[in-house]
């Protein structure tokens, strides 16, 4: 019986909006609007969050990423010198034998020697990054060798004059040869291609502090540690301005990487410990890509919480619309309602009736949004190349709002249409 009366108040509902049906279509607007916004803002947030996330797993949840940094002071000082000074500063090779010895849970310890310099082949020249490291780069930092192979211990036992080639930099420098079978110059020497490797995060996209992403590069030369050592020393010269500018660093960068993931938090903070005893100058800085992690992901809470928040205003004017539209509807059909109520409709009837409309637009108006609103981030992935995720919670969390929002705004209208007095209802114009 309940339900077979709920069922009939349903299509009487339904009847009367159709009577009106500009009206509501228009009053639907607010809530389609805001369904769409809030699962689009949403997806357009957690596709953000995702590719920062990611970005920093792949530098390893369980390093600790050391970089040499120029003093502040030494910059200072550097504008007020002559035309030539040496700068001394930075991550030494005992910095990395001490770590390797002294903190409890490292594993290993990834030196690194980055200079910049340009490189050649016949008429070819692309400016890169020389990088010298140990062959078990491939398995801390994370590459995927394409051909070939990475360096091997015995390149770095010899000095051999062998290098890898990222993918992107050698479809640069031999567009239409095998690179395998060249060598190419970097300075004043030759060194051998033995490998082209795929890059999951380059130097130039680790983790700043204060940011999830660098700028991308894929413009990277390896070359064992011992020969970047030999070849280019520990004093490298800048030229700019017809002067020149020399630094001494050992070492560029050190990742350490943590036997286990909870052994981080602990290390972090003797491994600050220790550099600081062993450097008067602020010459380094440390990333640690775990709590870069969490980082992004309390963002990613907040970010959603603001954006579900101003779209989720979106519904709230949607529900007022339909309020306002609702009670101009009472004072529309005041007669229809005095005689439904001498015919022996009760307040409770009267009620459902209005209700059920509020509903109806509401719950229509987000199967609309709804709609709109998962189609939305597939438009803006595919124009605007941003990577978009649409949750199953967002589309849930939009829709339960917007029907929620029909039975709270409806409410106060549906009221409003049972208190009518039935005989002052009846004599309405």
């Amino acid at each position: 019986m309940v339900s077979f009366k709920l069922v009939s108040a349903v299509r009487l509902g339904i009847k009367s909006l159709r009577l009106h049906k500009l009206r509501s279509g228009l009053t639907m607007l607010g809530i389609i609007f805001g369904v769409c916004s809030v699962i689009a803002m949403l997806a357009i947030g957690e596709g953000a969050s995702y590719e920062a996330q990611e970005a920093i797993k792949k530098l390893g949840s369980n390093n600790i990423i050391i970089r040499s940094v120029k003093p502040p002071e030494e910059t200072r000082q550097s504008g007020n010198m002559g035309r030539t000074f040496l700068l001394d500063y930075g991550l030494t090779y005992a910095d990395g034998a001490r770590l390797a010895s002294t903190i409890p849970g490292v594993g290993r310890v990834l030196p690194m020697r980055i200079i910049r310099e340009s490189i050649r082949y016949d008429q070819n020249e692309v400016a890169c990054q020389v990088i010298g490291t140990l062959p078990f780069y491939k398995e801390i930092v994370g590459v995927d060798v394409l051909r070939g192979r990475f360096l091997t211990d015995a390149d770095e036992l010899h000095h051999n004059n062998v290098c890898v080639l990222t993918a992107g930099l050698a479809s640069r420098l031999f567009p239409y040869q095998d690179p395998l079978k060249m060598s190419l110059r970097v300075a004043s020497t030759y060194y051998h291609i033995v490998g082209l490797i795929q890059e999951r995060n380059t130097v130039e996209q680790r983790a700043q502090p204060g940011k999830l992403n660098g700028e991308p590069l894929d413009n990277n030369v390896y070359i064992p540690l011992s020969t970047a050592r030999s070849r280019f020393g520990e004093v490298l010269i800048r030229r700019a301005a017809g002067s020149f500018q020399m630094e001494k660093i050992e070492l560029h960068q050190m990742t350490v990487q943590m036997k286990d993931t909870s052994a981080v938090e602990t290390a972090d903070p003797q491994i600050r410990t220790l550099l600081k005893h062993f450097h008067t100058k602020n010459d380094y800085e440390l990333i640690v890509p775990l709590e870069l992690l969490r980082q992004a992901r309390q963002t990613q809470r907040i970010f959603n919480i603001v954006l579900g928040s101003i779209a989720a205003i979106s519904l709230l004017v949607g529900g007022i619309g339909i309020m306002n539209i609702m009670l101009a509807t009472v004072t529309e059909r005041t007669r229809e309602i005095g005689v439904r109520r001498a015919l022996g409709a009760k307040k409770r009837d009267i009620t459902t009736q209005f209700l059920v409309e509020t509903v109806v637009l509401s719950i229509g108006g987000g199967l609309a949004g709804v709609v709109i609103g998962v189609i939305t981030p597939f438009l803006v992935t595919h124009f605007s190349g941003m990577k978009t995720i649409v949750t199953v919670p967002s589309v849930v969390l939009a829709f339960g709002i917007s029907g929620a929002i029909g039975i709270i705004f409806g409410l106060y209208p549906a009221n409003a249409a049972a208190q009518l007095d039935p005989i002052e209802a009846l004599r309405h114009e």
